[in-house]
């Protein structure tokens, strides 16, 4: 009998130790940590970069925060963070503009995003959207090329990072208009002059547009994506719109460590980030902005920006862009 409870007890304490071992994080930082967002506060990036460091927080038991850089459509931040110390407590909220667009845009810049950094997972994956003031006299997005075309070089549009310009330029050289681009260091300065009708039109990550649409305060005209987005409804995909080759280029935002960070935090930071973000209540937080959802291994997040930095690569050329 004994014997009996002592297997019973030894089982109890080894389901205790296993429960604890699932509570506890698999990173432990030994101070506070900073994720560098390299655009200012007010975007996706930043709604994104707070909610995570918020729950980060809880589970190390360690202060994180947001440090906004923002300069040189996100390379200055970025370039920063590259040069960070590399023991998993300073991350970089990695943008697919920064990662994969800038590259082929600055002739010089000190900042290699595929040999800096290892990436840690994907965060979210969704698609930039074309949203236009009130005033404009385009209703639908065939009506904008139209007004467009009767235009040409009089309308202009704003973005705020290297991704959405080239999903800008991708819709002049398809639809074979001519308009012009205005460039701002971030989503927040871009949306307050949206607003005010400063600029008739941006191509903006979901998350920075989507209140806006809803309240009438701006209108959705297109989405460069495949799929429809539940915080826009009624905004048409770019395959709805009769433009499916606009869909071809989602956005992503992702989190990376300098390139010298050890694997194994890698590895205990991604099953971490993971955990966050897989929370259903954070889940619906990120969903809410209008962003989706992805997380990923490090190995498929690292494969994916390879494959895009190629795939803009040929879309820059194809666009006839120039670096600058």
């Amino acid at each position: 009998m004994k014997k009996r409870y002592g297997l019973l007890i030894a089982l109890w304490l080894s389901c205790l130790c296993a429960l604890s071992a699932q509570a506890q994080s698999a990173f432990t930082p030994i101070r506070q940590v900073t994720l560098v967002v390299p655009f200012p506060p007010g975007g996706g990036t930043d709604a994104l970069g707070r909610i995570v460091v918020e729950r980060l927080s809880a589970l190390w038991k360690q202060p994180v925060i947001v440090d906004n850089r923002a300069g040189a459509q996100g390379n200055v931040g970025t370039a920063w963070a590259a040069k960070a110390p590399a023991d998993g407590h300073t991350l970089v909220l990695a943008h697919q503009g920064v990662f994969t667009v800038n590259p082929h845009l600055y002739k010089e810049s000190a900042l290699d995003p595929l040999k800096d950094f290892k990436p840690i997972t994907r965060g979210t994956q969704q698609p930039f959207v074309l949203v236009a003031h009130p005033s404009l006299p385009a209703q639908t997005f065939r009506e904008l090329i139209v007004l467009a075309k009767s235009q040409p070089g009089k309308l202009s549009y704003g973005s705020s990072a290297s991704g959405p310009q080239l999903a800008g330029e991708m819709f002049k050289s398809v639809t074979q208009v001519d308009m012009l681009h205005v460039a701002y260091k971030g989503a927040g300065p871009a949306v307050v002059d949206l607003l005010a009708g400063h600029i008739p039109l941006m191509v903006a990550n979901p998350a920075s547009v989507a209140p806006h649409v809803r309240t009438g305060k701006l209108k959705g005209l297109v989405l460069f994506g495949k799929d429809p987005l539940d915080v826009l409804p009624g905004t048409p995909t770019a395959e709805q719109a009769g433009y499916p080759s606009l869909g071809e280029m989602p956005e992503w935002y992702g989190f990376a460590v300098p390139s010298a960070t050890p694997a194994a935090t890698v590895n205990a930071l991604n099953q971490d980030l993971q955990a966050v973000l897989n929370e259903p209540g954070v889940q619906a937080r990120i969903r809410a902005l209008g962003l989706v959802p992805s997380p990923s291994t490090p190995e498929a997040f690292a494969e994916q920006i390879r494959r895009d930095y190629l795939a803009v690569s040929r879309l820059v050329k194809l666009a006839g862009i120039e670096p600058q």
